[in-house]
């Protein structure tokens, strides 16, 4: 290893004061280098206005004698070397402050930590692996992402599955399994809930200690790095959880690193949790330097944040302490330019990444560029069209005739941003329910229902997200504690309903209409938005091709219909390319497998006319074919009755 200069220099000094040091963790932190012939390891903290800091772990007995470290002027920036390779030992910074307290504190910059609930940070080198995801990285930075499927399997990983013994599976372990998993059932990206380091489980990760350290857990950062690496030899990209508004109080954590608040400005009540002040360019460095070590050293995909909303207002979870800006109102400026500023820098180094923003308001632009005064995320997770719907399918039969708004008032925005769709964890827990215990109705009235549900979310513009257990419709709210109910496989409806969103994947997969128009109204039509009487929806999805379409029909009631008519833009024959009542998925094969001609009869606004049987609860996609044609291509969507439906 050449010498490197382990202390900042003057201008790298500068610019993290600044908010612009972008790559900080190159300096900041335990770094294992050599210095003046000299291998050994050096550390850098940032903690201002300390009267001391010294450097404690089991290389010195966690004794402070003769291990105070140096600070850079006044800066807050201490450093010391210590000539040994210490890669593996845990180590603490111990903060004395000006009126005589002491604190021990992990490292912010921390690479590594110990296994909860043990705290202490650990010396470990990220160097050395050999990525070979080079046709991946490539690949990425050649497709238009917005012209492509996104379809997203959300993840707690300490709850997907466990070992028979309770404990947590290893990254590589999960390379095998959970990847095995995902390719099977046709995701194109993972997304894992957060897995920097946290130290209680059931924050599900979101109450952060350490940034940097990719959680203990599941092995070791280099596992994490082998993980990424099989999932983009596989073909499948990885999206992280991103959580820069807040982080837990927690003795060891960030929480006033000298006695003081240094990160933090105030708390949210709401989550017990500080706020980060904005107001710090500091605090800018620290969190717009994280995002891009993750996308730098990790390869991750993109990263989802988290909670932005609680960013953007002043307000949010503090009702009694909250103060206004400059102009009165509550928008939180500090943190809009924050965001601003991490998207252009991520986006200026990561030009091929996702940002996407976990945001619950009707906040303007959220997904646009900032030089047109917008967020900069290149996505926004669709929150009103998951609430209206969700409230919906929640309804009985009878109540769902007034209340037909609630399925097509989210096309009145659907092309205001550029929208994942997201049925995540957050909306089977806290006495939600699960997907399929709010549906309504009997036992294969609930399970017709969340067949309904998942078609309309699958053909409804946006990009897609399912929290994992809703796969296979398991029944009980998730519980971070345990695995999923994989035994449900055991029963027949449940290992029909996982063979249903394996073909509904496949489908949205084949089906460029379904993707490749998701920014417009070019790529969307209604045919019957107003029979609320029925509950039917009826619509169209295109491709850039005009003759590449597909007609879209969800049945929200109970009725069936023998002899339905239903309009469609042009002549020739149409074949039923999916159809949830199928046996195999649990139905009563209520379907349509013959060619059904179009017949010169105007219907719902359209110049021609099929006539199909439509299912109770039932979802069903038509495509126009030639006379001549093949349905070569699609068969893979259309199992029969024969077909296997043995656990995935």
């Amino acid at each position: 290893m050449k010498d490197t200069k382990f202390f900042l220099e003057l201008d790298e000094l500068y610019l993290f004061n600044r908010g612009e040091l972008y790559h900080s963790y190159l300096k900041m932190g335990a770094h294992i280098l050599e210095q003046g012939g000299i291998r050994g390891t050096n550390f850098t903290v940032w903690v201002p206005d300390a009267e001391r800091v010294c450097l404690v772990g089991e290389f010195n007995d966690w004794c402070s004698t003769g291990s105070s470290m140096i600070e850079t002027g006044s800066s807050g920036v201490w450093s010391l070397f210590v000539p040994k390779d210490l890669e593996g030992q845990f180590y603490k910074y111990e903060v004395h402050t000006k009126d005589g307290r002491v604190f021990l504190k992990s490292d912010p910059f921390a690479f590594f930590t110990e296994f909860r609930p043990a705290t202490a940070s650990i010396v470990w080198s990220l160097e050395g692996i050999k990525w070979q995801d080079q046709a991946w990285m490539k690949h990425r930075k050649e497709i238009k992402v917005k012209e492509m499927p996104l379809l997203i399997y959300e993840v707690h990983l300490g709850s997907w599955r466990r070992k028979k013994d309770g404990s947590f599976y290893n990254w590589r372990t999960l390379a095998v399994e959970l990847l095995d998993y995902v390719l099977k059932m046709g995701y194109t990206h993972i997304e894992l809930m957060p897995i920097a380091e946290h130290p209680f489980d059931g924050s599900w990760g979101y109450q952060i200690t350490g940034y940097y350290s990719c959680t203990s857990r599941f092995g070791t950062p280099k596992d994490f790095m082998f993980f990424v690496n099989q999932c983009h030899l596989a073909g499948i990209g990885v999206i992280l959880d991103w959580v820069p508004g807040h982080f837990c109080k927690d003795a060891h954590g960030l929480g006033e690193i000298n006695g003081s608040p240094v990160y933090e400005n105030d708390r949210n009540e709401q989550w017990g949790t500080y706020n980060f002040n904005f107001e710090k360019t500091e605090v800018w460095s620290y969190l717009i330097s994280n995002a891009v070590f993750w996308f730098d050293r990790f390869h991750v995909d993109g990263l989802r944040v988290d909670g932005v909303s609680s960013m953007l207002y002043a307000d949010y979870g503090k009702p009694d302490t909250w103060r206004r800006n400059i102009h009165g109102g509550r928008e939180n400026l500090q943190a809009v330019a924050f965001l601003q500023r991490l998207n252009e820098v991520v986006f200026q180094y990561f030009p091929d990444v996702l940002m996407i923003a976990e945001e619950s308001t009707e906040w303007p632009l959220v997904s646009y560029p900032t030089d047109v005064n917008g967020l900069g995320f290149n996505y926004k997770w669709n929150m009103g069209w998951m609430n209206d719907t969700l409230r919906y399918i929640s309804l009985d039969f009878p109540l769902r005739k007034a209340n037909h708004r609630l399925l097509t008032f989210s096309m009145t925005y659907a092309f205001s941003e550029n929208f994942i769709l997201p049925l995540s964890h957050d909306e089977v827990v806290h006495g939600k329910k699960s997907l399929i215990d709010r549906m309504p109705g009997d036992y294969l009235q609930k399970f017709a229902g969340l067949r309904g549900l998942l078609g309309y979310w699958m053909c409804h513009p946006g990009k897609k997200l399912l929290f994992m257990g809703g796969e296979f419709a398991q029944f009980i709210e998730w519980n971070e504690g345990a695995e999923l109910d994989w035994f449900l496989l055991d029963y027949e409806m449940h290992r029909n309903h996982q063979t249903f969103v394996r073909d509904l994947n496949k489908l949205y997969i084949n089906e460029k209409a379904l993707w490749e128009n998701d920014q417009d109204w070019s790529g969307f039509e209604w045919i019957d938005v107003q029979n609320h009487e029925q509950s039917i929806l009826i619509f169209c999805r295109k491709t850039r091709n005009t003759e590449d379409f597909l007609i879209i029909l969800i049945n929200f009631q109970t009725n069936c219909y023998e002899n339905f008519r239903l309009g469609v833009p042009k002549q020739g024959n149409y074949q039923e390319l999916f159809n949830s009542d199928q046996e195999i998925y649990g139905g009563n094969n209520y379907t349509n497998q013959s060619l059904l001609k179009a017949e010169k009869v105007s219907w719902h606004g359209q110049g021609f006319s099929i006539i199909i049987k439509v299912a109770p609860l039932g979802f069903v996609v038509l495509k126009p074919i030639s006379n001549s044609q093949e349905l070569e291509g699609h068969n893979a969507c259309l199992p029969t009755k024969k077909a296997s439906n043995k656990p995935i």
